[in-house]
């Protein structure tokens, strides 16, 4: 086996160059993505940490009503944001949810119009799909190195790495929904005199919008579960407590912590469900 491991394909010198070259090349770049991102972080961490508690949880339950309507659901927020306040992480739940706010704007601002970009242009997806798998399947922790060198500790680089991995499924939940749309309906569209962007606003995108809202269910899921990932690059949050208990086998802490992430995971899973 030894004439095959000498000639052995250069990977890992070829993505260190291109690293390289990127971080000496694009440094402008990095710079204004890291400037924006943590414009946009800090303006909803003061959104969320400014106003007292009872106020953000009055917000959270007031949209859970306009979205859900069941006074059951809006019980279960209240009770699940009481029980963060009695453990004491209210300001972790804030910096995780800001986190997983921005990974919502960024994922769902960039997904969506790529998801009806390839919808429109099977071609398009099928060149994707490799793509989207990479982001999936490649372990969180090999673009965590990229993001560091080009970003820096901190949030921004949590926040670049939560992206990655979470943005193919509201593309591929939006390019089902979109691609789905009934023939049938197409045609009775078009033969009232629609054109191609009404068919988009008043066709396709009602229709697809259950799968659409389940993207953004997907997005807070996987960025929820990034959290812990994100704290190993300094992102504060519910993940920084998780990895001092696994630093100091403190049990206690750890089952603390870890069951304040399901609580958050629990309540915005049954704000954001939509039903068709």
């Amino acid at each position: 086996m030894d004439w095959l491991t000498n000639y052995k394909i250069p990977v890992g010198k070829t993505a260190r160059a291109v690293f390289d070259w990127m971080n000496a090349n694009l440094g402008g770049l990095f710079d204004a993505i890291s400037t924006a991102l943590e414009s946009m972080i800090n303006a909803i961490l003061w959104l969320l940490q400014s106003p007292h508690p009872f106020v953000i949880i009055a917000v959270f339950i007031a949209l859970t009503w306009f979205l859900q309507r069941n006074w059951k659901v809006c019980l279960g927020v209240l009770l699940g944001f009481l029980f963060i306040l009695n453990q004491g992480y209210w300001k972790e739940t804030t910096q995780s949810l800001t986190l997983i706010l921005s990974a919502c704007v960024v994922c769902m601002g960039l997904g969506v119009p790529i998801g009806i970009a390839a919808a429109h242009r099977p071609k398009l997806y099928r060149a994707m799909v490799p793509i989207l798998d990479l982001m999936q399947t490649l372990p969180t922790f090999v673009y965590l190195i990229p993001a560091i060198v080009f970003f820096g500790l901190g949030m921004v680089p949590g926040l670049i790495a939560t992206v990655i991995f979470v943005l193919p499924a509201p593309i591929r939940l939006t390019h089902l929904g979109v691609s789905s749309t009934p023939q049938a309906l197409m045609e009775a569209a078009t033969a009232f005199g629609a054109t191609p962007k009404q068919r988009l606003w008043k066709v396709e995108l009602p229709y697809a919008f259950p799968q659409i809202m389940a993207g953004l269910n997907q997005t807070i899921m996987l960025s929820l579960s990034m959290v812990v990932i994100a704290a190993l690059v300094g992102a504060n949050g519910l993940g920084v407590p998780v990895v001092r208990a696994l630093n100091s086998v403190n049990t206690a802490l750890g089952f603390e912590s870890g069951f304040i992430i399901v609580v958050v995971a629990i309540l915005l899973d049954r704000m954001l469900r939509v039903s068709r």
